[in-house]
């Protein structure tokens, strides 16, 4: 896993100066390739053939293409004997070479024989051509800027801005939609003018022009099979997806919450024959939050190097360290949480193994099931949802528990109350028609466009499927993960030189799981219901029925306690939040989660972490 950097001119000094802003991503080794129309930039963190000869950027024979590249592509060893026979020449044993003469083979349909995740950029020296590729599900970040005819990319924000022509500008729109779903859509950042490379598209840079293209999409389509052959080779697909992520030339482990994805990802290693298995876990002194009483089950089961870190309420210097690693603001409450575990797991390990895309593909999150219960709650009148039931239930007080029937309820009503269109992400959007008339300041509303699903509409215009839970899948896996869920990984472990495999986004498996009836992912309100029979016999049953947990802190109580004073400090000395927002507005939220009338800690927290972030990449700069 690597950092990569460039940008279409001749300059050296301020390549090196990008590259070096990522060295905490590659701490190996660095390079730097310019010539009259382009510069690439490397940082290496070495986990196949640790030798110099894979040190990037790398080129072919006669030096016309030039890579710079992030990633593991996992069917390299079989590419590579298909393009040796065609009679390519190679100098290492690298998956990064397979990259360039692949690209040689294929041109930028190379990306589509790709099995693995990956961003990377190629100057081809004969076409003057600059072609940039991110893998299908978004597991590798790329980012670029594009503005009076200069073009930079890199695989972090922070490195983007050492070029001293990347205007500063904060995009209220991006703003706007933070505020609702704690994260940035892509293609925008915070940023202005720097966009994300949505996964699954490639970019080409040529006379001055750019184009972007999709080259891959999840579809739909069911077969005529029994549940038990669903369930057999669902089991088959996943262990040889495991099995291909276990190359390494450095040390290997994994996460182990307790919960179903990660525990399966420990059983299927045990079966590959890894031996001793480390396994990392993390916990909390609140009982509600914490998982790990299971972690603790498998550990024993699989007899795992087992290794626990209890999180204390976290520190603002914590905070701030998380805030400048993610690039702008992503308020996902287990980003914290993930930056200690992997900073754990790097005094022991190199790379690890992770369960994230399992709730995508195969229908974990609670919010599948709202959905589903709301489309029976709908059926009631208006008038007793919105006129008596909606009143009654904003009455009840905050529980500091994680879940328990009050939150719930009450979580479960509000969502039922924005529009329909938002469909299961109404149950994780966090913004409401009131915050939208009283939070922002009259001149910073003025740029925004008021229209909190437009995001999800634009996705859902290329989903085939008529299906409700089908586009709800499309949704998970095209717009909420790649943005929220794997940008905190990559992130995370990336300010650690740790590098995240995640065996349930190999895409072979995503788009069998498409294929999949929709009755037996959710089977009632049974979650990954064909996924906990594949794994019947091979994990506890305590462990196969458990429902979704997840890494979250306990942040809203934290606001009340140990971290009230430094919310107040944050918010009220931030310029962005007096000159963007209405902060008497914004008081209220304070009191009334204060004094438990409401909980507010998703709102408070993305302000907090924006006003951060402002203060870290715009006030600094």
């Amino acid at each position: 896993m690597c950092g990569i950097a460039g940008f279409s001119w001749q300059d050296e000094a301020l390549a090196g100066r990008m590259t070096q802003t990522l060295a905490h991503r590659g701490p190996d080794q660095y390079g730097v390739y310019t010539d009259a129309w382009v510069s690439l930039g490397h940082r290496r963190l070495s986990i196949i053939d640790l030798r110099e000869h894979g040190r990037q950027p790398m080129s072919n024979e006669d030096g016309t293409v030039w890579v710079t590249y992030n990633g593991e592509i996992y069917n390299f060893p079989e590419l590579r004997q298909t393009l040796e026979a065609k009679g390519h020449v190679f100098r290492s044993r690298t998956d990064t070479e397979v990259i360039v003469h692949a690209y040689e083979e294929y041109g930028p349909a190379c990306v589509e024989k790709f099995n693995g995740m990956f961003a990377f950029a190629i100057w081809d020296q004969n076409e003057r051509e600059l072609f940039l590729a991110r893998d299908r599900l978004g597991i590798k970040p790329l980012y670029y800027y594009w503005n009076h005819a200069k073009f930079v990319f890199a695989s972090e924000i922070k490195a983007i801005l050492q070029v001293p022509e990347v205007e500063r500008e904060v995009n209220p729109q991006a703003v706007y939609h933070y505020v609702g779903y704690e994260f940035v859509p892509a293609p925008d950042t915070m940023f202005r003018y720097v966009h994300k490379l949505p996964p699954g598209h490639y970019l080409r840079l040529k006379n001055g022009r750019i184009t972007v293209q999709r080259y891959w999409d999840m579809t739909f389509r069911t077969e005529k099979r029994s549940p038990r052959d669903y369930a057999e080779q669902m089991r088959a697909i996943l262990t040889e997806s495991v099995r291909k992520r276990l190359i390494s030339d450095v040390p290997l482990g994994v996460f182990l919450s307790g919960g179903l994805d990660s525990s399966t990802i420990v059983s299927l290693m045990s079966h590959c024959g890894v031996e001793p298995i480390k396994t990392f876990s993390l916990g909390y002194e609140d009982e509600t939050f914490s998982e790990l009483d299971y972690a603790r089950v498998v550990a024993k089961q699989f007899n795992t190097e087992h290794r626990e870190l209890i999180v204390e309420p976290v520190t603002p210097e914590l905070i701030e360290k998380a805030v400048w690693q993610l690039d702008e603001p992503m308020t996902d409450l287990s980003s914290v949480p993930f930056y200690l575990i992997c900073q754990r797991a790097r005094e022991h390990v190199t790379v690890c193994l992770s369960g994230e895309g399992g709730d995508e593909s195969l229908v974990g999150y609670d919010r599948f099931k709202a959905s589903k219960a709301h489309a029976t709650y709908a059926l009631l009148p208006d008038w007793i949802r919105r006129g008596i039931v909606a009143p009654l239930v904003r009455t009840l007080p905050d529980q500091p528990q994680k879940k328990g029937a009050v939150n719930i309820i009450k979580r479960f009503i509000e969502g039922g109350l924005l529009p329909e269109e938002g469909g299961h992400m109404r149950w994780q959007y966090f913004g409401t028609p009131e915050h939208e008339a009283g939070l922002f300041a009259p001149s910073f509303h003025a740029r925004m466009t008021m229209d909190p699903f437009a995001p999800i509409r634009a996705h859902l215009a290329h989903c085939q499927s008529a299906s409700r839970l089908d586009r709800e899948i499309y949704i998970d896996t095209k717009f909420t993960m790649p943005d929220s869920v794997l940008m905190k990984v990559d992130k995370m472990s990336m300010s650690h030189a740790l590098e995240v495999r995640v065996p349930f986004l190999d895409h072979q498996f995503v788009e069998f799981c498409a294929s999949i009836p929709g009755d037996l992912k959710l089977k009632g309100y049974t979650t990954k219901a064909i996924f906990r029979t594949a794994m019947e016999g091979i994990l506890p049953d305590r462990i196969r029925g458990r429902g979704k947990q997840g890494y979250s802190f306990p942040i809203k109580n934290w606001l009340r306690h140990d971290l009230n004073d430094y919310m107040t400090d944050v918010l009220t000395s931030s310029p962005l939040m007096k000159e963007a927002f209405n902060f008497d507005y914004i008081q209220g939220l304070m009191q009334e989660h204060h004094a438990y009338q409401a909980n507010h800690n998703h709102i408070l927290w993305a302000l907090i972490n924006l006003a951060v972030w402002h203060r870290q990449f715009v006030e600094a700069g």
